[in-house]
């Protein structure tokens, strides 16, 4: 397969996280994608949660007008229900992942079970498919859970990386390695069914390099490292030095 170049979706949710921490508008998510954007991410993901823990109804309205005047697609994650179903069809983003939801979760931690919720999801991703959305789903690199996804008619499957970045974090070398052969296979195996295949969750400098390397990746979705690092660098920097690590991995040189 010959390399190509995998797009970075810049994830802003964090951004929300620390205005809504005092209340107010600052920081200002609409802002963070606006520099996102300039620093060459090529869309923008936000996860309208059913508590509204981070981003905002308000939110989604201000990115999805920002978006469609700058012709770049914003990826809405939301759970498998009706109001957000309805949220989706009002404002018809680009792209739609559908992911799991627990309250009492701080993050997503697992995967989407459409094996167990195969007559559930199917519709969901119907509706959307007919309003026009590229429709995602978040799932483990498990087969049977690829298979499924694409008998759901989704167009895309976004594979969980959070149990191989935990395994490298965490030191555990044989972990990580059999994580990461897992996210290969399962990566081959939804190619091979005509899914395109994109991957995010927990994502760091450390682990990206590994990830971008399969060559079925189409594009990565990263968030809470890259709001975290522009404490620090700002966010500009920190997603450029993502972009280069991404080029290097497919073996392609960063543009300028």
């Amino acid at each position: 397969m010959t390399p190509t170049r995998v797009r970075l979706g810049v994830n802003i949710d964090h951004v929300a996280t620390v205005r809504n921490a005092r209340g107010g508008a600052a920081p200002d998510p609409v802002r963070a994608a606006r520099e996102a954007l300039a620093a060459r991410a090529d869309g923008i993901t936000a996860h309208l949660r059913e508590d509204r823990r981070h981003i905002s109804d308000a939110d989604i309205d201000h990115l999805s007008a920002v978006l469609r005047e700058q012709a770049r697609p914003l990826n809405l994650e939301m759970a498998v229900t009706h109001e957000m179903l309805a949220i989706a069809l009002h404002y018809r983003p680009h792209a739609v992942c559908l992911v799991p939801e627990k309250r009492e979760e701080r993050t997503t931690e697992g995967g989407l079970d459409v094996v167990g919720g195969h007559n559930w999801i199917t519709p969901f991703v119907g509706k959307l498919n007919e309003a026009g959305a590229r429709v995602s789903l978040f799932i483990g690199a498990d087969p049977a859970q690829i298979e499924a996804a694409h008998r759901t008619g989704a167009a895309v499957v976004e594979l969980h990386t959070g149990a191989y970045c935990d395994a490298v974090r965490e030191g555990r070398d044989d972990d990580a390695a059999t994580e990461l052969a897992a996210l290969s296979a399962g990566a081959a195996h939804a190619h091979a069914l005509g899914l395109e295949v994109h991957a995010g969750h927990g994502i760091d400098y450390d682990t990206v390099a590994a990830v971008a390397a399969i060559p079925q990746i189409m594009e990565l979705n990263i968030g809470h490292f890259l709001i975290g690092e522009a404490i620090f660098v700002g966010l500009g920097p920190a997603i450029g030095r993502m972009r280069e690590l991404m080029d290097e991995a497919r073996g392609l040189e960063t543009a300028a």
